[in-house]
């Protein structure tokens, strides 16, 4: 048993699959965000029978190179591969959970999703380039906000993270500076601000400078009823991160069309949060262990079907309905050396 299978966490799964499945040791490995409801799934789902699953939370990373290396059988990530990067590793990817990227302030008496932003106005902040609450063009989207003369305060992540790349991705999207001068990342040359070591770094230092803005997980905002702002999407409507507009953001995505990896930023449904991305799933496309495989795609089936709550608890949106049926294309193309389907072993 390798290194990653010896300091991985057991969790008791059942699989809806045959008795031949029941001796599978399902291991799995990567993002760390998600990790909480991957184990209260587990758990639940486990009550059913006596399997197992394996999962260690190593990073998004860290399971895309322990699936592309075959020494567990399914990755977790925060990021989507590409289709040339699925290609090249021979993997397929499906989306799990949505979540967030949440900015919020510390500005006297402004109450969460009270302060309206648009992209651009987000992005000339963040950029260093909008330096007062009382600047015109935020005052312009703000009648009736009582908004300070106050210099803005900048904090953000100074570690590598999936809400960063959330973040960036959606401001690479709605100014055309950024995109060309600081582009899209999990960690990148931020033109200005304080950094914080996670979602509480950052909340900590936003909620200790007066006139400070900064970004977290929407788990991490709702759990601690931070000042959230509220966002003008593509459509021009201003919507606020709640389970309704995430759950938009998914719905109108065309996951066949990206190799289920679309990151879901700047949707066009108008009731979508725009800075929004799903996690994703990593399976060998051709396997000589299909029983694991499917295995694999009969544990997150029974959560897409049964675990909307213990997502909601644990900080993300479950996929809607119609998003979850969709994913069975890309089960589809896993099989075996000689040519069997995750079909043929359900």
């Amino acid at each position: 048993m390798n290194g990653i299978l010896r300091s991985c966490l057991l969790l008791g799964v059942a699989a809806l699959v045959p008795l031949t499945l029941h001796a599978a040791e399902v291991t799995g490995a990567g993002a760390s965000s998600p990790r909480a409801v991957y184990l209260k799934w587990a758990a639940a789902y486990g009550k059913a029978s006596g399997n197992t699953i394996n999962y260690q939370s190593i990073g998004s990373g860290g399971g895309v190179k322990e699936v592309s290396a075959k020494s567990v059988d399914f990755g977790a990530s925060d990021i989507p591969l590409t289709e040339s990067e699925l290609e090249k590793r021979g993997l397929v990817q499906f989306p799990v959970l949505v979540g967030a990227a949440v900015p919020f302030v510390n500005l006297p008496d402004v109450k969460p999703g009270e302060l309206r932003l648009s992209g651009p106005l987000l992005a000339d902040i963040f950029r260093g380039r909008l330096t007062r609450w009382d600047d015109s063009r935020i005052k312009d989207l703000n009648p009736g906000v009582s908004l300070p003369a106050m210099s803005i305060v900048v904090v953000r992540r100074d570690d590598g993270a999936g809400v960063s790349f959330l973040l960036t991705h959606y401001l690479s999207k709605a100014s055309p500076e950024w995109r060309d001068n600081i582009g899209t990342g999990t960690a990148v040359q931020w033109p200005v601000g304080l950094g914080g070591k996670g979602d509480e770094g950052v909340a900590n230092f936003v909620k200790r400078l007066p006139g400070a803005i900064g970004y977290v997980e929407y788990g991490y905002a709702r759990a601690n009823q931070l000042a959230y702002v509220s966002m003008q999407n593509r459509s021009g409507a201003f919507v606020q991160p709640d389970e309704k507009s995430l759950s938009a953001a998914a719905q109108s995505a065309e996951w066949a069309k990206t190799g289920y990896g679309e990151v879901l930023s700047d949707q066009p449904s108008p009731d979508a949060w725009p800075i929004a991305g799903a996690s994703f799933i990593l399976l060998q496309r051709k396997t000589d262990k299909l029983p694991q495989a499917a295995a694999v795609v009969k544990f997150f089936e029974w959560s897409y079907a049964n675990g909307a709550k213990i997502a909601l608890e644990g900080g993300y949106v479950p996929l809607p309905n119609a998003t979850a049926s969709q994913i069975k294309g890309a089960w589809e193309s896993i099989r075996d050396p000689s040519g069997k389907t995750i079909a043929s072993v359900q």
